[in-house]
């Protein structure tokens, strides 16, 4: 995969995350919860770009954010959304 479009991805993801007021360990425990076997940690290196998601981490992203897939794959800058 293209690093460029994992790191538009993973800012996606920080920026949706702190948008809802979450923190990364409420979100890798969320996933946890729901059967991702992930720590906060990799959590992070999603969010920069270093760690590739999974089909059910991005089913559960969308879900824990209450986002919409367009949402975490767009890949214009939205910094004020």
């Amino acid at each position: 995969m293209n690093s460029n479009i994992e790191k538009q991805i993973g800012n996606n993801i920080r920026r949706l995350r702190e948008k809802a007021g979450y923190t990364q360990e409420y979100v890798a425990t969320k996933l946890q919860i729901n059967g991702c076997d992930i720590t906060r940690s990799a959590f992070a290196k999603i969010e920069v770009g270093q760690r590739h998601l999974y089909p059910d981490e991005i089913i559960l992203l969308k879900q824990i954010l209450n986002v919409e897939y367009d949402d975490i794959f767009c890949m214009e800058s939205k910094k004020d959304k």
